[in-house]
């Protein structure tokens, strides 16, 4: 038996690393690509959701939006088609979290500043305060790069219908209603069809930046592989 493992040792090391191949090549081959989970209504926390979308259970798309952004721009869902994109609300004279929120989605900007197919965009929910020169000035102080990041005001009731009832991004407040100020630290990530992805992430919080950067790069490869 000796004498066979030394004449043979070459062979046996040879078939004991293509097994170990084989099997690493299969087990990898059953561990599925992480995806990241088409949210509907019906899986939102209920104090996020507008009574009108409670049990909205599939289907659910961002609404159609006309707004202007830092440059007087008109922005619509024309822009962000075939994107990706982060979306938020803040407003410039808010002195709590909103400059955490600009400065984590800066990280965001930074993070896929080369990359076309990533867009941002905030949302002003003092639009009658935030008007173009008003957020034309922010986004210098700020560094906002234009091309891929809008700040948006305009209506208020859109904006305001937008944060409720398409990103899901603001808790109900029983005693204001409708005209109740909005001020949410979430961050939505939308994909390419207009629909919610993932999770709702605290835009206050780094290591909640830290996972949506992952899922938007998981993201991006679930298109790849499509192609």
């Amino acid at each position: 038996m000796k004498e066979f493992l030394i004449h043979n040792k070459w062979r046996i090391l040879f078939m004991v690393v293509l097994c170990g191949g084989i099997l690493a090549a299969f087990q990898y081959a059953l561990t599925p690509d992480r995806q990241l989970a088409v949210l509907q209504p019906d899986q939102f926390d209920p104090s996020l959701v507008d009574d009108s979308m409670l049990f909205v259970k599939k289907y659910h798309k961002i609404a159609p939006f006309k707004l202007i952004n830092q440059n007087g721009d008109t922005i619509t869902q024309a822009d962000y088609q075939n994107k990706i994109y982060v979306a938020d609300f803040f407003f410039t004279t808010c002195p709590s979290i909103c400059p955490v929120m600009t400065k984590n989605m800066t990280m965001l900007q930074e993070e896929f500043k080369n990359d076309p197919e990533v867009l941002l965009l905030s949302h002003s929910v003092t639009p009658e305060i935030d008007s173009v020169q008003v957020l034309r000035e922010y986004a210098d102080r700020k560094g906002v790069i234009d091309a891929k990041w809008n700040l948006v005001t305009g209506d208020r009731k859109q904006i305001y219908d937008l944060a409720r009832k398409s990103y899901l991004a603001a808790k109900k407040n029983k005693y204001g209603g409708e005209n109740a100020m909005i001020h949410t630290e979430n961050f939505l990530l939308v994909d390419k069809e207009g629909r919610l992805r993932g999770r709702s992430y605290d835009g206050t919080d780094e290591e909640d930046i830290k996972a949506l950067i992952e899922d938007i790069y998981v993201l991006k490869e679930s298109y790849q592989v499509e192609e």
